[in-house]
């Protein structure tokens, strides 16, 4: 299953974003724009910027996460949120002769199912080698007659083949991640990927996020979450149905620890 860690983030963020909003709208200095900011009027201004929909501020806080535990079919999805930063672990340079994959919780709890599946995990695992071997063995044999050693021959060979034996690996191969957002773009992730109806494992993820950002920053992301958290669900005849059990799921995600 997915594990979250928080690697780093902006110090004091709520200050740091109060600061910003106040610039806004007084005539303070750089110098000055700090002073004054008790944690109540940062909270306060904060709270403001919620209200009144000033989001831009918000944006000067940012978090780094750790990943890890996850599908390749995940990163198809995380990266469709283009307002962040990721460095993700690269199959072209890190074989994957002995790949841990992810198993989707519906396929685990089905015998069959689950058969199938590791059997189709093992099948890819041996294509994967049996490709790496002969395209490395190709490799090393034209790059020696080109005159290279052959220790260097068999390091290059390596890589080279695994650049395409990769295409035969599944989006259940497990991969990790070091992703960073502003404030501002993880209220949108939330907001789309805490919702009952985004996939179960992008969803794991946000949910474990969202925990993590609140404990630095309780004020912030005091509102955040699924559109459900903040008024009617907008998904139409598309919706869950469980707002309830949504709210409270919420609630608890933001329970001071």
């Amino acid at each position: 299953m997915p594990k979250v860690t928080l690697l780093a983030h902006t110090p004091d963020p709520e200050r740091t974003v109060a600061s910003a909003a106040k610039l806004c709208y007084s005539p303070a200095s750089i110098d000055d724009v700090r002073s004054g900011l008790t944690d109540e009027k940062t909270a306060s201004f904060v709270e403001m910027l919620a209200e009144i929909g000033h989001e831009s501020p918000i944006e000067h806080a940012s978090f780094t996460f750790g990943i890890e535990g996850v599908s390749r079919a995940l990163l198809a999805q995380i990266t469709r949120h283009r307002m962040a930063s990721f460095s993700v672990q690269s199959q072209r340079y890190v074989a994957e002769h002995d790949f841990q994959f992810v198993t989707p919780p519906e396929i685990a709890a089905e015998p069959e199912a689950l058969k199938i599946f590791n059997e189709a995990m093992a099948d890819d695992l041996k294509k994967y080698n049996a490709l790496a071997d002969i395209l490395s063995a190709k490799h090393k044999a034209q790059m020696i007659a080109d005159g290279m050693d052959e220790k260097a021959a068999t390091r290059a060979a390596e890589k080279k083949a695994i650049e395409d034996a990769r295409f035969v690996l599944p989006n259940a191969c497990e991969t990790k991640m070091i992703m960073t957002m502003n404030a501002r773009s993880l209220m949108n992730f939330f907001h789309h990927r805490c919702c009952n109806r985004a996939q179960w494992e992008i969803r794991e993820v946000a949910n474990q996020m969202l925990a993590l950002v609140f404990e630095v920053a309780p004020n912030l992301f005091k509102n955040a979450g699924p559109s459900c958290v903040n008024g009617p669900c907008p998904e139409g005849k598309m919706t869950c149905g469980k707002r309830k059990e949504v709210l409270e799921l919420i609630s608890t995600l933001k329970e001071k620890k």
